[in-house]
């Protein structure tokens, strides 16, 4: 069997007047992500770990944010087409890690619909989606809660047994 390991970041600043997505889900909170698309910045790492295991660039790359079709765009779609790549050249996830750094909200409450909504899309059991929630501590921009940082790292495999 053969294998490749990709890994991925994103952050996203936080404001008002957007909805908090992470993961697909909607989470509750006075504040949202700015971005081009939704700003779902946990998707955003996933997708750019996936391509970056197959040494595919990164979903600027797919999804420029020039391009005025991917404005508010759903991250899941997205998702889905990175997908529909990564098994057009015969990979599969074997599993993804993944760690969403935020002061808050309190993200503990949403992690198994996110592991849920994510392993949906992704046609995977919800124990092959890892999803860690923490804090900065305070530190820097995520710290003061300026932002949401997101770390993601996907196995891919190929072959049989």
């Amino acid at each position: 069997m053969e294998f490749r390991i990709g890994n991925g970041y994103d952050i996203h600043r936080l404001t008002r007047d957007r909805k908090l997505i992470l993961g697909g889900i909607h989470i509750p909170h006075q504040l949202g992500l700015l971005g081009h698309s939704d700003a779902d910045a946990l998707t955003h790492a996933i997708m750019d770990a996936m391509l970056g295991a197959l040494s595919l660039g990164d979903i600027g790359l797919y999804f420029p944010p020039s391009d005025p079709q991917w404005r508010n765009a759903d991250s899941l779609v997205l998702l889905a087409q990175v997908h529909q790549l990564v098994r057009q050249r015969g990979w599969q996830i074997g599993n993804i890690d993944s760690v969403i750094v935020a002061e808050r909200p309190k993200l503990k409450p949403h992690i198994e619909a996110m592991q849920q909504r994510l392993a949906q899309v992704l046609q995977l059991q919800p124990d092959q989606v890892g999803i860690k929630a923490t804090t900065n501590e305070k530190l820097g921009p995520v710290g003061r809660e300026e932002g949401i940082a997101t770390h993601a790292v996907v196995l891919l495999q190929r072959g049989s047994v």
